[in-house]
């Protein structure tokens, strides 16, 4: 049993920037962030695109970046959180560059600015195309520098600590207690007790297969909270970006950027069709979502595997220096940009609901709190700006801080009973979980994708439903481990992501239903 004030899930943006403000200002209190895998392995790192704020008071205004974060959200923002939100971000940039994290700036030492789809003006501040790098870098090494911060690498929270564990079963007004937590290296499961647990795990790209994220993105706390019956909703409103390197695996995908369609690039099926016009008389440049879509629905009518990013009509040495990168990462997979179309997918990227949060960052259980990704705050609504995540995850860490400078959590008395698996085995080979995860992969791509309907979201819940028995099989039976406990988590966020699409009877922001044509405006 380990014993600390504040307990932490989670160590990209949001879960770090908590952990070094609540480290500064309380020097006697411990505080623990238990990560999965290395500790700069997160959604945050992996960010290229930048952070949306308002610098700029000549051009911009925070009214502008609240009207565009709001048409975005397509009527289901809460207003006062957006408000909230963009008017607080500067300062915690600033912040952030306080504690060392460089963004690029122009001759005069001023920010560059740049723009991004569905934002009127230039607000969005990078660092190069590794903006969220070198995020990750400025928090870790300021948590490296505060003693009372304690990082366990390779240790992967199973499930919240609430009522549920303790023999007097009450469940009205649930509270939760730490944590029962695994150390992958050694394969032990032991408890962690904790005057406040804060989720800030990330997204859940990987229950899709082809995603942008890494490969840790498994929606962890949110299956953790789901369990622990804290309020999740709008888990039906996930953005997928329409062109990710498809190489025939299953896990995180290589981006191309969306710039290369906007620098000339064509999309065509495996005939060589030039298909977006049919969709769009934008064509290749129509919004993300209608990218999606259209790829989505040439791969379901041919039962092709991927569409194709074709280039070669484009000057390969313009091509080259505006995106070194990509050209160098289809080349390593033997694609020449020259003379070589791209395969792509769309790839699940953001996920615009989670655990419901109150703008303290309080889940509905009391002492449990969330911030970033995992959380649904109300700013995106039904669509996320673009580059308006890092905001969020800055703003939030700071508003948990806030509230928890003034109402101190207490220690709890109660007995915190040890993880009990008793009777299980260890489970022999992962082929059977590799097995059961390429099935839930496939599922969710094939019914509950870029575009839904209500008869393939039945089916997926019936399929699911047997995979939920299966798993649940093999978690009574075996020790667990980080591959179960990750499908384990899957398969209920598949469920609510399932679940709550039955419920949304109308079109709205990234969500689409073939039953609903009519798209509210």
């Amino acid at each position: 049993m380990l014993e600390t004030n504040f307990l932490i899930i989670g160590s990209g943006a949001a879960g770090l920037t908590l952990a070094v403000k609540l480290a500064a200002e309380f020097p006697k209190k411990k505080i623990t962030v238990v990560t999965k895998a290395h500790q700069s392995e997160s959604n945050t790192k992996y960010a290229q695109g930048g952070v949306a704020a308002v610098f700029d008071l000549k051009e911009d205004s925070f009214q502008k970046h609240i009207e565009d974060t709001l048409i975005a959200g397509d009527g289901l923002c809460d207003r006062a959180v957006v408000e909230m939100v963009i008017k607080e971000g500067p300062k915690r940039l600033r912040e952030l560059m306080a504690w060392g994290a460089k963004f690029d700036t122009d001759a005069d030492g001023e920010l560059t600015l740049g723009r991004e789809g569905g934002h009127s003006e230039f607000r969005v501040i990078h660092h190069k195309d590794t903006t969220g790098n070198e995020i990750e870098r400025t928090l870790l090494e300021r948590a490296n520098q505060l003693p009372n911060i304690t990082l366990l690498p390779h240790h992967f929270a199973i499930d919240l600590i609430t009522e549920h564990h303790f023999s007097e079963n009450k469940t009205e007004n649930l509270s939760c207690y730490g944590a029962y937590v695994l150390d992958q290296i050694s394969g032990n499961i032991f408890t962690i007790k904790a005057d406040c647990t804060t989720l800030a795990s990330g997204g859940m790209g990987r229950v899709y297969g082809h995603t942008t994220n890494p490969a840790v993105a498994t929606g962890d706390g949110i299956a953790m909270a789901y369990r622990a019956k804290a309020r999740i909703q709008n888990m039906e409103f996930i953005q997928f970006h329409p062109t990710a390197l498809y190489d025939g695996n299953n896990g995180a995908s290589f981006l191309i950027s969306e710039a290369v369609r906007g620098f000339g690039a064509f999309l065509r099926n495996k005939k060589g069709e030039r298909f977006m016009l049919k969709y769009d008389e934008r064509g290749e440049l129509a919004s993300r979502d209608i990218v999606s879509r259209a790829i989505d629905s040439e791969m379901k009518k041919s039962g092709d595997e991927c569409v194709f990013l074709d280039c070669t009509h484009l000057d390969s040495d313009d091509f080259k220096k505006h995106f070194p990168t990509i050209y160098e990462t289809c080349l390593q997979r033997t694609i020449n940009v020259a003379n070589d179309w791209i395969p792509v997918v769309p790839a699940s990227h953001y996920l615009c609901g989670g655990v419901v949060v109150d703008m303290d960052g309080k889940t509905s259980v009391k002492n449990l709190f969330a911030c970033g990704e995992c959380s649904y705050t109300g700013l995106h609504g039904a669509n996320r700006l673009a580059s308006n995540s890092l905001l969020e995850a800055l703003v939030y860490a700071d508003c948990i801080f806030q509230y928890l400078c003034k109402h101190k959590p207490s220690r709890t008395t109660k007995a915190i009973p040890e993880w009990n698996d008793e009777g299980t085995v260890l489970l022999k080979g992962s082929e059977i979980l590799q097995q059961k995860t390429e099935q839930l992969q496939r599922l969710m791509r094939r019914y509950a994708g870029v575009v839904r309907n209500n008869s393939d979201l039945e089916k997926a819940s019936a399929q699911l439903e047997i995979l939920y028995f299966e798993m649940e099989a093999l978690y009574q039976k075996h020790k667990l481990n980080t591959a179960l406990s990750e499908l384990r988590n899957m398969v209920n966020v598949a469920h609510l992501i399932i679940q709550q699409s039955l419920k949304r009877k109308e079109n709205r922001g990234g969500y689409f239903n073939e039953d609903y044509k009519k798209v509210k405006k």
